[in-house]
């Protein structure tokens, strides 16, 4: 039986509270193992094995475990009992092919009782290794720095497991371990690379997506977002989308605030909606994509305006970003092709022609001082259609759909 071995990431650093930690790494894996054939998961010396019950199974399995954050790597290899006999038989078993030129052997022993050390262990399967490989006239070298390939053998208090084959996971802490957020998303490149950013270090993300009428049909941003939040939502379990129409809103602010503050103002406006849901969501705070200089919207003095207008913090996990980082993280994660998809957005809308980049705080309030705040706040969050998604089965899919504030 092939078994996956499970190792945390930074949940090691945790105290006492560490078992709060892995509790929500195993749900998340559990949920992330939907459909496939499996025993059980086991937590063992501060590890998590599953053992799968077919082949088949274990490339969907390591695919969908290396997108669960908390995972700093997983193992697919093979469970034994305790003996240096079975340990030695195995080894050789995974290291029988002969695909490599030059090999390590990296044993942990979490079982102090075990007879041999971990030194010792790597000295003894390494042998055996090397002599199993003259024998079939295979030309191999030990290369501690560099191997190969490496056999990895780990004896807990109840087996040992051996691997050669190590998937590299995404860090960070698990889904549900760090409150939650509400994320302010675009459509575009740079805030889903943000939300991803954030999740990554345990938060469940909620978000909201301001959208405005098309110049043309199909270039809605809607089924953009909706994608976004989908790929979004396989690394945290579950989502909730609050889709808001802009366009009332940002009529009344063209028609009575000054030209040069538009963009501004219009996210201002949106940050105060944001905030409301937030409060409503049970959320600690907004997350937007900001990165320092990137627009003109993102100066320093505008972006301390702007995030003025929550008393929520404002959460910004790109500001010290570049435009090439963003879109390299974008692609490895599955956002980019998304993000570049045609969609109107409704930001660029009636856009002044010399827009202010050094507003301040007083400049914004002197602006908006003839449009009645409440009242636009309100038109946004009572117009607002809220959408459920969940992770289920490998795959992100709409639970529920088109469901009004009073149910947020």
């Amino acid at each position: 039986m092939q078994v996956l071995l499970i190792h945390f990431g930074e949940i090691w650093l945790k105290g006492c509270n560490r078992n709060f930690f892995v509790r929500n790494l195993c749900a998340a894996v559990k949920r992330a193992l939907q459909g496939v054939a499996k025993e059980p998961l086991v937590r063992e010396d501060q590890r998590i094995l599953i053992f799968l019950k077919n082949a088949a199974a274990a490339e969907e399995a390591l695919r969908r475990l290396t997108l669960v954050p908390g995972i700093a790597n997983i193992g697919l290899g093979r469970a034994v009992d305790l003996s240096l006999d079975a340990i030695e038989r195995t080894a050789l078993e995974l290291m029988a092919d002969g695909g490599f030129r030059s090999f390590a052997v990296r044993a942990k022993r979490a079982n102090k009782q075990f007879p041999l050390r971990s030194l010792e262990i790597e000295r003894r399967i390494g042998a055996a290794i090397a002599q199993q490989a003259r024998r079939l006239g295979q030309n191999v070298a030990v290369d501690l720095r560099n191997p190969g390939r490496t056999c990895f053998i780990e004896v807990t208090h109840y087996r040992a497991v051996l691997y050669a084959r190590k998937a590299r996971g995404i860090g960070g802490l698990p889904p549900n371990s760090s409150g939650r957020l509400l994320c302010l998303l675009s459509g575009g490149i740079d805030s889903p690379v943000a939300a991803y950013k954030i999740i990554r270090r345990g938060v469940r993300l909620g978000f909201v997506h301001f959208h405005g009428s098309p110049a043309a049909p199909g270039d809605e941003s809607e089924p953009v977002v909706r994608e976004l939040v989908r790929r979004l939502t396989v690394y945290q379990g579950a989502s909730k989308l609050y889709l808001v129409p802009f366009d009332r809103i940002q009529r009344e602010i063209v028609a009575k605030a000054p030209q040069s503050f538009r963009i501004l103002i219009y996210r201002r406006m949106m940050i105060r909606i944001a905030e409301r849901l937030a409060l409503r969501h049970k959320a600690r705070g907004l997350v937007t994509g900001d990165s320092i200089g990137q627009v003109a919207s993102q100066t320093l003095a505008n972006m301390n305006a702007v995030g003025a207008a929550s008393a929520l913090p404002l959460y910004r996990p790109l500001c010290g970003a570049d435009k090439e980082e963003i879109m390299t993280l974008a692609r490895q994660i599955g956002t980019y092709a998304i993000s570049t998809e045609p969609f109107a957005d409704c930001c660029p809308m009636y856009l002044p022609r010399s827009p202010e980049i050094f507003a301040s705080i007083e400049k914004l309030d002197a602006a908006e001082a003839h449009l009645d705040i409440e009242a636009l706040v309100k038109l946004g969050t009572d117009s607002t259609v809220r959408e459920i998604y969940e992770y289920a089965n490998g795959e992100a899919v709409l639970k529920e759909a088109g469901e009004r504030k009073q149910a947020a």
